[in-house]
């Protein structure tokens, strides 16, 4: 199967669905992650972007495609539909994940608003969460409880974001695991990512 992360910026996607990835790639599945900016307002684009790759890694993407959208000023237009279609047609994704509508930061809403309409005819589209996530109820869980020390990697490959957080003293891979602990007593495991589906298909 063919996997497709979307992300507003550097960092995004492991924090939403890393595990999830991780666990999707030892089991054999092609993952792509599509990055729509450098994220430079919150650091230099070059280092950011080397991150990226070096995150990658750690999640076994067979490729990582950027974008070179401005940060904090993600357009929602055709062409932003257009580009998000031509990646998807590109790597054939049976299952896409992407930033959720309802967040406080206006790249993440532009990208998930652009993404719904670049995959309407994907039939497995879901929601993950980020700090910045609000109103996030989730009914689809992933059980990450083997992978968590890898999604902690992933983020730790982010090594200049780790303590931006804008909350005082907390760094991103505490939020994540935080956040991992919370959806884990939801679902009944001890840790999990949660997401909310645009659309799920269930193979039967």
């Amino acid at each position: 199967m063919n996997i497709l992360a979307i992300g507003a910026h550097p960092d995004d996607i492991e924090i939403g669905c890393g595990g999830s990835l991780i666990k999707y790639s030892r089991a054999g599945h092609n993952v792509y992650l599509l990055i729509m900016t450098a994220g430079e307002m919150g650091g230099d684009a070059d280092i950011r972007k080397s991150e990226q790759l070096e995150s990658a890694k750690v999640i076994e993407a067979k490729d990582v495609i950027f974008k070179d959208y401005p940060d904090t000023n993600l357009p929602l237009n055709k062409i932003l539909i257009s580009n998000i279609e031509a990646v998807v047609k590109k790597t054939k994704p049976e299952l896409i994940f992407v930033n959720y509508t309802h967040d406080t930061h206006q790249d993440h809403r532009t990208l998930a608003k652009g993404t719904i309409s670049a995959t309407r005819y994907i039939k497995n589209v879901l929601f993950y969460e980020v700090p910045t996530t609000h109103d996030f109820n989730p009914s689809v869980y992933v059980d990450i409880t083997d992978v968590i020390e890898h999604k902690v990697g992933c983020l730790e490959a982010h090594a200049s974001q780790v303590m931006k957080t804008n909350i005082e003293g907390l760094s991103i891979v505490e939020i994540a695991k935080s956040s991992a602990t919370f959806r884990g007593i939801q679902g009944r495991v001890k840790f999990a990512e949660g997401f909310v589906p645009l659309r799920q298909f269930l193979s039967i």
